[in-house]
């Protein structure tokens, strides 16, 4: 998984906690659904770039 990809993506997951805070805080359920978005599609990014990694990790030792 590259640096960059796992950078984007927290930055994706905090930007969400952000936004969903603040639209609890603001009695604004449109920007705090918004931020439960950003944070889940964070989150699977995240998981699938664990997928990547480890089927990385078994190309590289069925082939070591």
């Amino acid at each position: 998984m590259g640096i960059l990809d796992k950078a984007k993506n927290a930055v994706q997951e905090h930007k969400g906690e952000a936004k969903e805070t603040i639209g609890r805080q603001t009695n604004d359920p449109q920007m705090e659904a918004e931020g439960k978005k950003d944070q889940a599609s964070g989150e699977l990014k995240n998981a699938g770039e664990h997928v990547k990694d480890a089927a990385g990790n078994l190309k590289d030792a069925i082939t070591h």
